[in-house]
C-alpha cells in the first residue's frame, strides 16, 4: 500500500473542499462580522455552542476569539438546560456549529436562546436544516466529499468549519483594529509574549556595550572600540551625533581581503551608510522581523530624532531568550 499516495489524497480532497468554500464566501460573511463587530462593540459575549466534533471547533474558536480580545464563552450544551443559561446577557450574540443542523441537542437549546432575543449566526452544511431556518445568519461550510475513504468520518466537513472560524475570528480582528500591541498585552508568557512586551530600549546595547566612532575613526581604532564593547559592530555617527553609517567586523573582512593595508584608513571607506535602524520604543518583536526581513546580524537603534542611541545583536536576543 502505498501510504505517502494516501496522505496526498486526503490533503487534495480537503483542498479541493477548501477551494469550493473560498468561492461561496459572499454577503452572508460580511453581515456575520458586523454582527459580531457590533456585539463587541457594545461589550457583549459571544457566546459559542456546538457538539463532538463540531464542538471541538468551537472550543478552537473561542479559544481564538478570547486571544485577540473578543470576549467569549464556550457554552456546554448539556449544563446550558440546567442553570448555564445564566451566562447570557441581552447584547450577547450566539455563533451556533452544526454540520447537520438537525443536532438534537442544539435543537433543543435554539428556542431558549430565542427567548433572550439575541442574534444567532449558524456555521452548519444544511442549508435547509433547523438550525439554518432559525438563525440570523448562515454561514454554508458543506462540503461534497469526506476525505475518509468511507466517505463517512468528519475530515473535510472538519476543516472546512475550522479555517470558516478562523477566517471570521480574522476578519473580526481587522475589523476592531486589534494591533500588536493589544496581541502582546493578552499573550504575556513564553518567547511570543516575551518578545511582544518587551522594548527595543529594554534589549538593546548602551554605554560600555555600544562602540560609537566617528567617520574618520581609523580602521584600526575602529576595531579597537569593538573590542572593548565586546561587539561585532560600530555605530559611525557623525559630529552632530546623527547616524552616519555601521562598520562590522565583516566590513572590515571583506575589505582586508582586498587590501591588507587598510587598517589607518578611515572607517567610513568601508562602512555601511544608511544602515537599517529602528525606533528605541518600538516593540522587540519588530526587531525580529526586521533583521530577518534584511537578513542582518545587527540594528541601530535610534531615538525619534534619528540619533542612534544603541544597538541590537541577534545574540542578544538568544541570551533574552527572545528567538
Amino acid at each position: 500500500m502505498n501510504y505517502p499516495e494516501k496522505a496526498r489524497r486526503v490533503i487534495q480532497l480537503e483542498i479541493d473542499e477548501l477551494q469550493r468554500l473560498h468561492a461561496r464566501i459572499d454577503e452572508s460573511f460580511a453581515l456575520a462580522i458586523e454582527l459580531l463587530l457590533n456585539g463587541v462593540r457594545q461589550r457583549g459575549k459571544l457566546i459559542v455552542c456546538g457538539v463532538g466534533k463540531s464542538g471541538n471547533i468551537g472550543r478552537k474558536l473561542a479559544a481564538t476569539l478570547n486571544s485577540t480580545g473578543a470576549t467569549t464563552v464556550l457554552l456546554n450544551v448539556g449544563d446550558a438546560l440546567h442553570g448555564d443559561l445564566g451566562v447570557i446577557d441581552p447584547g450577547d450574540l450566539a455563533i451556533m456549529l452544526s454540520y447537520s443542523g438537525e443536532t438534537s441537542e442544539l435543537l433543543d437549546l435554539l428556542p431558549h436562546l430565542k427567548r433572550f432575543d439575541i442574534p444567532i449566526i449558524a456555521i452548519t452544511g444544511g442549508m435547509q436544516s433547523t438550525l439554518a431556518r432559525n438563525a440570523d445568519v448562515v454561514l454554508d461550510v458543506h462540503v461534497t466529499q469526506e476525505a475518509c475513504p468511507l466517505n463517512l468520518a468528519p475530515t473535510s466537513s472538519t476543516t472546512t468549519m475550522l479555517v470558516l472560524c478562523d477566517a471570521l475570528a480574522m476578519a473580526l480582528l481587522e475589523a476592531r483594529g486589534f494591533q500588536t500591541e493589544d496581541f502582546a498585552r493578552l499573550h504575556p508568557g513564553g518567547s511570543l509574549g516575551r518578545a511582544l512586551l518587551t522594548r527595543v530600549s529594554d534589549v538593546m546595547r548602551s554605554g560600555e556595550q555600544l562602540a560609537v566612532i566617528q567617520p574618520d575613526t581609523t580602521v584600526r581604532e575602529g576595531l579597537q572600540a569593538m573590542t572593548r564593547a565586546r561587539s561585532g559592530a560600530a555605530i559611525v555617527a557623525n559630529t552632530n551625533g546623527t547616524l552616519a553609517g555601521v562598520f562590522t567586523h565583516g566590513d572590515f573582512v571583506r575589505a582586508f581581503q582586498k587590501n591588507n593595508a587598510i587598517a589607518d584608513m578611515p572607517v567610513c571607506d568601508f562602512m555601511t551608510p544608511r544602515p537599517v535602524s529602528i525606533q528605541a520604543s518600538k516593540l522587540a518583536a519588530e526587531v525580529l522581523a526586521t533583521l530577518e526581513k534584511n537578513r542582518i546580524d545587527d540594528i541601530v537603534v535610534v531615538d525619534e530624532s534619528g540619533k542612534p542611541v544603541g544597538m541590537v545583536d541577534t545574540q542578544d536576543l538568544t541570551r533574552l531568550r527572545l528567538l
